[in-house]
């Protein structure tokens, strides 16, 4: 099982903040590609894993064109890193080494808060399904002890919180989880937008649509929430404050 590393700021030295799980290359843009553009400029250290490398597409000459594709959309963001794994698209599934795989770039990444996929896309690739599994699995095989024969040595790690994007076309998740927040992107949506479009194989002219559609899902998201653009999470545990008033009432 081989990966493929995009580094724009290379120093591997230090903990990530935050690492996003998609199925292929282009999920974490239309989910929460503005909330990573807002982390990274605020200095957080931010990765992205996509699972797969979205090969075969309809629209593409190969996979080094989507190779390039998703580096150039990690340049936009400004993340620091990007890892795409060599499992199969199309026939993702939740297996044990999947899981381990992903466990491994945990290990290695050291996040304290993990993004995925929070539920079916129904009509979309059941792939996003099976990484959503793939992702809890490895969350949990991540901090598991006694097991370093599996894990290459590498430390175990404990992931601190995981939340579930959702894609910007698919129902809402609130119903379904126990917390719900939404993060104000209104000055990171357009770096979204200009990371999406760097999938042109993926979004050609005649999907010019999908744009209006991403721009459409943020700011409604972000005007029930008083802001002009916005993403939402769910939680799968309550949200807990400390502080009731910086909590109901941010700068």
């Amino acid at each position: 099982m081989w990966c493929r590393w995009f580094e724009t700021q290379p120093d591997e030295s230090q903990p990530f903040d935050v690492v996003a799980v998609g199925a292929h290359p282009d999920d974490v843009e239309i989910a929460c590609g503005a909330t990573l553009a807002k982390l990274s400029r605020d200095g957080y250290r931010v990765g992205i894993v996509d699972l797969t490398d979205g090969e075969p597409t309809p629209h593409s000459d190969g996979p080094h064109v989507r190779l390039e594709e998703a580096e150039a959309a990690a340049e936009k963001l400004g993340v620091a890193v990007r890892i795409i794994l060599d499992l199969p698209n199309r026939r993702l599934f939740d297996t044990f080494e999947a899981r381990v795989e992903l466990a491994k770039v945990f290990r290695r990444l050291r996040p304290r808060i993990v993004i995925g996929f929070g539920d079916k896309t129904p009509m979309a690739s059941p792939d996003h399904w099976q990484a959503m599994q793939i992702t809890d699995a490895a969350v949990f095989y991540s901090r598991l002890t006694k097991w370093d024969d599996t894990f290459d040595g590498l430390a175990v790690h404990s992931v601190s919180a995981q939340l579930y994007f959702q894609v910007a076309f698919e129902p809402s998740l609130a119903h379904s989880y126990p917390g719900q927040f939404t993060v104000d992107v209104s000055r990171t949506l357009d770096v979204k937008l200009e990371a999406i479009r760097c999938y042109r194989t993926q979004f050609p002219p005649a999907k010019a649509y999908v744009f209006d559609r991403v721009r459409a899902a943020a700011e409604l998201a972000g005007a029930a929430a008083g802001f002009g653009a916005g993403e939402s999470f769910v939680t799968p545990r309550p949200l807990g404050v400390s502080d009731l008033v910086r909590t109901v009432l941010p700068a």
